[in-house]
């Protein structure tokens, strides 16, 4: 049976990054994206190919049930899943108090941000299982960042989402390991993608990143690629239920 690396959310930033770089290791790429140029997406899918491996690109809203069991009976098709990345950038930005008349957040964007940025982790999950595509060894990476438990203005409902996600990852690895599956959260440092661009303030995020980080310099999408695909190689899995911080030691100096 055919491994298979399955990415939510590969068209760009750290997603697109560990496709390539899990491609470059010979893995078989399944990319779930929603909104990118196709130009973006052939030629990503171009770069996959080149490296000798299978390659599918899906286009959906991950919460969206039915396609995805249309993903998961693809993929019982095509061999078994080693890796999984959950890498969706996509929530509400807005503070939750209004000082001068703006927008200020609702139950439905607190609700839409924590299940697509969070939830959704779960849902998926429990769909790779009940199918049988997970095997002693395989490894499952949500991305957080240290807003997690540290605020931005703006920032709360995707910070509710990130708290959410990381103790998803840690009750999946709990219920997980028996299997010999690992759940890990990867914490990037700020990394200068189209979704930090999104956030209001984020120069200043990157200014002082850029200033205070001890390795002088902001976390790349290739930074979290690079070990991602590390850990994917090793059938080991001991290490589970951790947050790793691949951040160039940012989150330690506050």
């Amino acid at each position: 049976m055919k491994n298979w690396a399955l990415i939510l959310g590969a068209s760009s930033g750290i997603g697109a990054a560990c496709a390539k770089k899990l491609a470059e290791s010979g893995m078989n790429i399944y990319g779930i994206y929603l909104r990118k140029p196709q130009s973006v997406i052939d030629e990503l899918e171009d770069y996959i190919k080149s490296q000798n491996v299978e390659v599918k690109f899906h286009k959906m809203n991950a919460m969206n049930e039915e396609k995805r069991n249309d993903v998961i009976n693809n993929l019982k098709e095509l061999g078994k899943v080693q890796t999984f990345i959950h890498s969706i950038a996509f929530g509400t930005l807005k503070p939750m108090l209004s000082k001068s008349n703006e927008p200020t957040l609702d139950s439905k964007n607190i609700d839409m941000t924590i299940n697509v940025m969070g939830s959704s982790l779960v849902y998926w999950s429990q769909d790779l299982y009940n199918a049988n595509l997970l095997q002693k060894g395989s490894q499952i990476f949500s991305m957080t960042s240290s807003g997690g438990h540290r605020q931005w203005p703006s920032y709360g409902a995707v910070s509710m989402a990130k708290a959410a996600l990381e103790s998803a990852s840690r009750q999946l690895a709990i219920e997980l390991a028996s299997e010999g599956v690992a759940v890990n959260a990867i914490q990037a440092g700020v990394t200068d993608t189209p979704a930090l661009r999104k956030i209001p303030g984020n120069e200043q995020m990157i200014e002082y990143a850029n200033k205070h980080n001890p390795s002088g310099r902001l976390t790349t999408p290739k930074d979290i690629a690079d070990y991602v695909s590390l850990l994917s190689k090793s059938s080991n899995s001991w290490m589970t239920g951790n947050v790793i911080r691949i951040d160039g030691g940012e989150d330690i100096i506050g």
